[in-house]
């Protein structure tokens, strides 16, 4: 796996990649040493099936029903509408930051600096809640990793804080590794890919091959079926999809440390989505049809009830510390295209601090101070969770709106210039004449379809529903945390705008 990062000199495509760089206004100073899987990896480990599926099972059947299967393949096609919009702008613009970049070259710069705000409140909280789901596995593997307490549950006093002990052990971690270089990232990401591809297999593999019923079990409502209005609950129940489908764009966020980005970065976050797609499914399919029972107790106990029924003692234990390596590497995979959508928008004098936050080290080719940011702000979003679980469960449903509102930060105002007749000119081309990725005379049909798909999915996501955003029933302001959050973010967005700035690389008509 390490043959994916090599030394920027061993490329021979290393010069006509900085060349490309230049054109678009910046000179290369990341290290350019991701190679195809790398690429892969990282937008993979930011999907992370092995991990979001083994939280959110239980969400998307408690209020679907086995029927819930179906949300999954309609939040896949939604999503790789938006991938193939992204595939087309990526092959035109390889830079750092991708969702900033993109959506200022689209819509301007006021659009693409929310568009990269956007992105980056959420991938931190994202990151949060990526490194407190260790205290759902470990505690399992091995009773010792319970420091405080003797309660694992993660909303339990013990709980809560133990959970914050073993996130912020684990974003010093790979805090560390960020900064240490992308190489040192790409190695071990790259490793952890393909630990958790093989735990998926085993994972499919094992509940096919103890199988209770068949695959029809996809068409029965289950328990809430049994109430009014199933439409309204599976709509609910595609929440799960949702939550776990984005981050497909990281491959786009390391274009300046991948060769040849321009035709490996649109390959990578097409094939990113849909692996993780195809692998998703197949393990609801495999869960549905392994369950014992499709009850309350599945609801509740979602996929790692499954796994103790079929696997029990020492195997289930092997998965779950694999479930810790995705938990690890998803963790890292957020953090690092945290840094680089930082970095970029730092680099372009967009920040505050911006001069110390756009330094990169000479020696490993990283910003390093984003990356020590983005770790000290997760750890404080974790002592949340102590203080109130509800508040952070909450957060780190509110923050995925974010993410889709900076995915429509790029595909309107994509739509709109599309209708002006972007791109211009003929098929894209790399430096030896091969045509690139483009979606062509399907451009509008494909991008109208993103769009529409984007702006729906933020209204479901944020509709104020009590049984998802306040379930025990003790804080009715929590079912308006969508709305709250969006408008938040967008006022102090507003404050650290950066007013009466000229850019220094102002977007012109050639770029």
């Amino acid at each position: 796996m390490t043959a994916t990062a090599t030394r920027p000199q061993a490329s021979p495509t290393a010069g006509r990649d900085a060349d490309e760089l230049s054109d678009l206004g910046y000179h290369q100073q990341l290290h350019r040493s991701l190679g195809k899987f790398a690429s892969f990896a990282a937008g993979f480990s930011f999907v992370s099936i092995l991990t979001t599926i083994f939280q959110l099972f239980g969400l998307g059947f408690g209020f679907g029903g086995p029927a819930f299967f179906w949300t999954w393949p309609i939040v896949y096609a939604g999503q790789f509408l938006v991938a193939l919009c992204f595939a087309d702008i990526a092959a035109r613009y390889p830079i750092s930051g991708a969702i900033y970049q993109w959506s200022r070259r689209m819509g301007g710069e006021v659009i693409g600096w929310f568009g990269g705000w956007f992105m980056i409140v959420a991938q931190i909280v994202t990151a949060s809640a990526a490194a407190i789901a260790l205290q759902v596995v470990l505690p399992s593997v091995w009773r010792g990793f319970q420091v405080i307490g003797d309660d694992p549950t993660l909303t339990s006093t013990s709980g809560a804080a133990n959970a914050v002990l073993l996130g912020s052990i684990l974003l010093v971690v790979v805090t560390t590794i960020n900064c240490l270089g992308v190489r040192w990232m790409s190695r071990v990401n790259s490793i952890g890919v393909t630990c958790e591809l093989v735990g998926v297999v085993a994972v499919i593999c094992a509940l096919f091959s103890h199988a209770k019923r068949g695959p029809s079990v996809v068409f029965d409502t289950g328990l809430p079926g049994h109430q009014p209005g199933y439409i309204w609950a599976f709509i609910v129940s595609g929440l799960m999809a949702a939550y776990v489908m984005v981050g497909f764009g990281s491959a786009g966020e390391l274009a300046e440390e991948t060769h040849n980005p321009r035709r490996v970065a649109p390959r990578t976050i097409r094939l990113a989505l849909t692996v993780s797609a195809i692998g998703g499914g197949l393990m609801l399919l495999a869960a549905l049809m392994a369950a014992p029972t499709l009850d309350e107790q599945l609801a509740s106990g979602g996929l790692p009830y499954v796994l103790d029924a079929v696997l029990g003692g020492f195997w289930g234990k092997v998965l779950l510390a694999d479930v810790a390596v995705a938990v690890f590497i998803c963790t890292l995979a957020i953090q690092t295209a945290c840094s680089r959508l930082i970095f970029s928008m730092a680099r372009d004098g967009r920040l505050p601090f911006s001069e110390r936050l756009a330094h990169v080290n000479t020696r490993t080719g990283t910003p390093m101070a984003p990356s020590i940011l983005i770790g000290v702000l997760c750890i404080g979003i974790l002592l949340v969770n102590v203080g109130n679980s509800a508040i952070f469960a909450t957060l780190a449903s509110v923050c995925i709106i974010l993410i889709y509102l900076a995915y429509l930060s790029v595909t309107v105002p994509m739509l709109f210039r599309r209708w002006q007749g972007w791109p211009r000119g003929g098929p894209l081309v790399d430096a030896e004449g091969k045509k690139l990725f483009s979606l062509g005379r399907w451009g509008i049909a494909v991008n109208a379809l993103a769009v529409l798909y984007g702006g729906l999915m933020v209204v479901n996501l944020a509709w104020p529903r009590t049984e998802v955003f306040d379930p025990a029933g003790d804080m009715p302001i929590l079912r308006w945390a969508g709305p709250i959050c969006i408008a938040v973010t967008v006022l102090v967005g507003i404050v650290c705008f950066p007013r009466n700035k000229v850019h220094p690389r102002p977007v012109t008509a050639g770029h």
